[in-house]
């Protein structure tokens, strides 16, 4: 027994360690028929998916998967059953072993064995969600004579694709076509028994089912882009608008012309906010795309376009619409954003102008009002010195009558500049009080 110390572990050490080995892939024994069905689901409908695995597993006398389990594989007798919870949409694929009569009337029956056959159908129809995909897949030997028999009743030839894959030991073929039961389809032969191990069919197997997947996951950004293009082109014209504007206002209609273009980059920001994450998933789903399409190692068979070709001539308008519409609302909200700058700097300018011109006339309201308060002051002065050399006169007068000897005229005479004086020293105190005194 090991006597090491038991260090302190981070909370999600253990999870992360296992995420390398989420989703793996399952080791596959062929022949056998798949059908992968992929519902876009919203929050309440991803636990609803839980609930109704459940409801079929204990239909079979099965364990039920966890409540923090998001994906299961599970032998239900005729099938299996592989369930995935993805960020945005559940995975379904059920796998049907074929016997070798099973392949023998694949080229004869009008409507080809599926895996989906044997699934129970109510509950097949009941899946929750919307179906994003759906798609059978079907793992053959590669028919020795008569082949073409084959591929005419699983696929259309007109628009037939395909390729050499995995070193040469398989060959993949598919139409890109909804058939009528509402599947796409796709024929993977294998050169012969043995040519490849089961764990690398299984890998094979699920990198196909991807290619479908995030194919169409990533194509849901297009309907976004088109609308998006609508509420630009709108955003655009009354941007232009705007800034012709801008150009010829006066200052009084600045203020209503930064209310319209604020209104504006409040549209434009929502609906960029409303967009970005589709555009993000979808940028992500397409370089997921081209990664399985590099996964698989495709070569060319003599007078079909290959898989990744096909995509790259097909998915590349998708994307560069996509990505366009991205680059777009950047740069809209980034021009929005200019503008809105432009006019607020241009508004303050005007606004700090006015404050100048108001600054200028107040201190010219206060020189005028110093000026007048220096007058008041004098008169004050003047007025002070008028009521006391009136109160020393009749001092005077009355000294005189006993004894003072200078005249009551000649005393009030005398005093007059010396009460001015104290009387206008007294007032130059105050202020300087005043003046000393902080705010």
């Amino acid at each position: 027994m090991s006597t090491h110390p038991r260090i302190q572990q981070h909370p999600s050490r253990e999870a992360l360690h296992n995420e390398i080995h989420a989703r793996p892939p399952e080791a596959m024994q062929w022949p056998l028929a798949i059908s992968h069905v992929v519902m876009l689901c919203d929050a309440n409908q991803r636990e609803a998916s839980r609930q109704h695995v459940s409801e079929l597993l204990r239909n079979h006398h099965l364990p039920q998967p966890d409540r923090q389990s998001t994906h299961m594989r599970m032998d239900l007798g005729l099938f299996r059953l592989r369930w995935e919870l993805h960020t945005e949409f559940v995975s379904y694929t059920f796998t049907r072993p074929l016997s070798g009569d099973d392949v023998q009337t694949l080229a004869q029956q009008r409507e080809p064995l599926t895996a989906a056959d044997v699934v129970p159908q109510e509950w097949l129809a009941r899946l929750p969600g919307q179906c994003l995909c759906s798609l059978h897949l079907w793992v053959l030997p590669r028919p020795q004579t008569d082949s073409h028999v084959l591929v005419k009743r699983l696929l259309h030839e007109d628009t037939l694709v395909g390729s050499s894959i995995a070193d040469g030991q398989a060959e993949v073929l598919t139409d890109f076509t909804i058939h009528a039961d509402g599947f796409s389809r796709m024929l993977l032969a294998l050169q012969g028994a043995g040519s490849m191990t089961q764990r690398r069919l299984g890998r094979l197997v699920q990198q196909l089912l991807e290619i479908e997947t995030y194919r169409m996951a990533a194509l849901m950004g297009l309907p976004a882009a088109h609308e998006a293009y609508n509420a630009l082109a709108t955003a655009e014209g009354q941007l232009a608008e705007l800034a012709q504007s801008i150009r010829v206002t006066s200052r009084d209609e600045e203020a209503q012309l930064l209310d319209r273009l604020t209104t504006l980059a409040g549209q434009v920001e929502s609906q960029h906010a409303a967009s970005h994450a589709r555009f993000s998933a979808s940028a992500a789903y397409f370089e997921l795309v081209d990664k399985r399409i590099g996964d698989i190692g495709e070569s060319r068979v003599a007078g079909l376009q290959t898989i990744g070709e096909f995509m790259k001539r097909r998915l590349t308008p998708a994307r560069s619409t996509c990505e366009w519409a991205t680059r777009r609302q950047d740069a809209l909200s980034q021009r929005v954003s200019r503008m809105s700058n432009l006019l607020r700097t241009r508004v303050e300018i005007e606004q700090q102008q006015s404050s100048q011109s108001l600054l200028a006339a107040m201190n010219r309201r206060q020189d005028l009002q110093m000026k007048l308060q220096s007058t008041v002051e004098g008169l004050s002065v003047a007025a002070i010195t008028y009521y006391i050399v009136g109160l020393i006169s009749h001092l005077a007068k009355a000294a005189h009558h006993l004894g003072w000897p200078l005249s009551g005229e000649l005393t009030t005479a005398l005093a007059i500049p010396l009460i001015a004086a104290a009387v206008w020293w007294s007032i130059r105190k105050i202020h300087l009080k005043l003046e000393q005194q902080p705010f």
